[in-house]
């Protein structure tokens, strides 16, 4: 009888990928983060499949000489070490597309709540002070008319453009490259979208050229009545910046859903009156994070099967 393929699955990663994998693959557990000697010398050589969610470093990774893919829990992979692993011939996958409708749904909540202050007139509502105080005051940002400029087509992106088109506003974006099959207006720069648009929808991963290039400067071509939504990451907003603009009045308001230092969020930003924040939830519904523990998983069973993950990352590409 074939011996079956051990997974080591690191840290708190969602229990339906063991579910999945069980009776398939010989499961190992460990706390993150992996390090030399938390592993017998017999478990680290024996195991070719990873799980994880978060951080999986060069350390990580030579830990386990065996080692054949890592499945990474999520669609950015910033957390682990694609270079240390695509060096050693490990296939690195992460869970695109399962997650584009949620993430997209909220970005556009996010863009409503920030713009309309809805969760202020709900804690209105329930604090009694419509019927102490009278109606909630008039919101003095509106959607319509808005110009909306995307930092970021990918999947994702274009999930939220086409939600986008259904308000009547004017859709710009940014990317590396014009897309061809993208019917919206394109802006090499960064800085020249921000002139161009009065609100502003983040959606880049986590990379050495996305490093808080949402700066004062681009805050500032935003404008007075300028909106900000982060639902990519936090790393891609310089975060004493938009506290210094939300203040000052250089932009209107914020909405983010992601931080650099997650999960902890600048006192600025908590103070400000003007923003909308949430703990990171874009893809936090049940359905979305069963699906993506099942790509892990499928990911993880397709390459023992047939030497073929599912998706790859870009920096990995299996021939």
């Amino acid at each position: 009888m074939q011996e079956k393929p051990k997974v080591l699955i690191v840290g708190k990663v969602r229990e339906r990928v063991a579910e999945r994998l069980d009776g398939d693959v010989e499961l190992v557990r460990c706390n993150a983060p992996l390090e030399p000697g938390k592993l017998s010398p017999d478990v680290a050589d024996s195991i070719r499949g990873v799980a994880v969610t978060g951080s999986f470093d060069a350390q990580a990774i030579a830990c386990l000489p065996k080692l054949e893919i890592i499945a990474n829990f999520g669609v950015g992979y910033d957390g682990v070490d694609v270079r240390a692993a695509a060096a050693l011939g490990i296939v690195v996958t992460n869970t695109p597309d399962v997650l584009n409708d949620e993430v997209a749904d909220t970005a556009i909540a996010l863009l409503l709540n920030t713009i309309r202050r809805f969760p202020e007139a709900e804690a209105w509502l329930r604090e009694g002070r419509w019927e102490r105080s009278g109606p909630f005051p008039l919101s003095k940002l509106s959607l319509r008319g808005r110009s909306v400029g995307l930092y970021g087509l990918g999947r994702i992106g274009l999930e939220i453009a086409r939600r986008l088109e259904g308000f009547g506003v004017t859709i710009s974006y940014h990317t590396r490259q014009r897309r061809a099959d993208a019917p919206y207006q394109y802006h090499p720069t960064l800085i020249g979208m921000a002139e161009a648009v009065d609100t502003m929808i983040a959606i880049v991963p986590k990379t050495p050229e996305t490093y808080k290039t949402i700066d004062a400067e681009v805050l500032a071509a935003l404008g007075p009545d300028g909106v900000l939504i982060n639902v990519g990451r936090g790393w891609t907003v310089d975060e004493d910046a938009l506290a210094t603009a939300l203040e000052a009045g250089t932009i209107a308001a914020a909405g983010l859903d992601v931080f650099q230092d997650e999960p902890h969020v600048p006192g600025a930003l908590l103070r400000a009156p003007n923003t909308c924040l949430l703990p990171h939830v874009a893809s936090a519904s049940v359905a979305t994070r069963d699906a993506m523990a099942d790509l892990v998983a499928d990911n993880l069973l397709s390459w023992f099967r047939s030497g073929r993950p599912l998706t790859p990352v870009p920096e990995t590409p299996v021939g």
